[in-house]
């Protein structure tokens, strides 16, 4: 339902066989904004499965590798350890409990859910290994009071080529203090923009900047604009453009 990031499979081996199990629990969103205002925000997961689930959830700094016990991050989630049976909701509460935040840009954590399958049922016999889910949304910690609207800072967006000795590359600076998310950039290029040259999707910080490779035959063209697909605070996308600056 919602595309989240999966870091962990569960996958189920027999003997006679291969059968992969598929994540029962659906997040209620592709990302959280947390307003520096707000005492907390909450987030629905459901059970979609035929199965109970064992979910645990906490919230890191952006080691992929984190685990609850380590993970560095000032917030805190109840209840981080929870059951949800088939076909049932269960809503999680998030707490800022740190320190004060940067009051001119948004920071982002990393939310990861990991869903713990019930143990495999009828393997009596068969070599099982079994593995869970974990699902990574960005949590984005949004001070009060920003200039503009986080809606408005893909059109704030500039572009360019750089040239450097290990290529050219296609050069997006973000000004403004939201994070922009791409579902996809193409360049085109060509006084007709008769050719396009996809380069993916990613992520530019507020006030940073973010490098796309082009190959070495798309480095000396006349003209250019580039077609982007960002993702709003809902999860849906949007399209946009811009001239590129040579």
């Amino acid at each position: 339902m919602f595309r989240t990031r999966p870091t962990i499979l569960t996958i189920v081996l027999a003997l006679c066989g291969m059968s992969a199990a598929n994540a029962a629990v659906v997040i209620g969103g592709t990302r959280v904004v947390f307003p520096a205002q707000a005492r907390d925000v909450s987030l629905r997961l459901e059970n979609k499965g035929g199965d109970p689930a064992l979910v645990q959830v906490w919230v890191d700094d952006g080691d992929e590798r984190s685990t609850p016990t380590n993970a560095q991050a000032p917030f805190a989630i109840t209840p981080p350890v929870f059951r949800i049976d088939p076909g049932n909701g269960h809503a999680l509460r998030i707490v800022h409990v740190g320190d004060d935040m940067p009051p001119d840009k948004e920071v982002l954590y990393w939310l990861n859910v990991l869903e713990i399958p019930p143990k495999a049922s009828d393997v009596e016999g068969k070599n099982v290994l079994q593995l869970a889910f974990r699902h990574r949304l960005k949590l984005f910690h949004r001070p009060k009071g920003l200039p503009s609207s986080p809606d408005r800072a893909p059109a704030t967006l500039q572009w360019s080529i750089e040239h450097g000795a290990d290529g050219s590359s296609l050069k997006v600076v973000n000004p403004s203090p939201y994070h922009v998310s791409f579902n996809a950039v193409d360049l085109h290029v060509g006084k007709e923009s008769d050719s396009t040259v996809p380069l993916g999707g990613g992520m530019v910080a507020p006030g940073a900047s973010l490098g796309f490779p082009l190959a070495k035959d798309k480095a000396g063209f006349d003209t250019a604009k580039v077609a982007f697909v960002t993702i709003n605070d809902f999860g849906a996308t949007v399209s946009g453009s811009a001239v590129v600056v040579r």
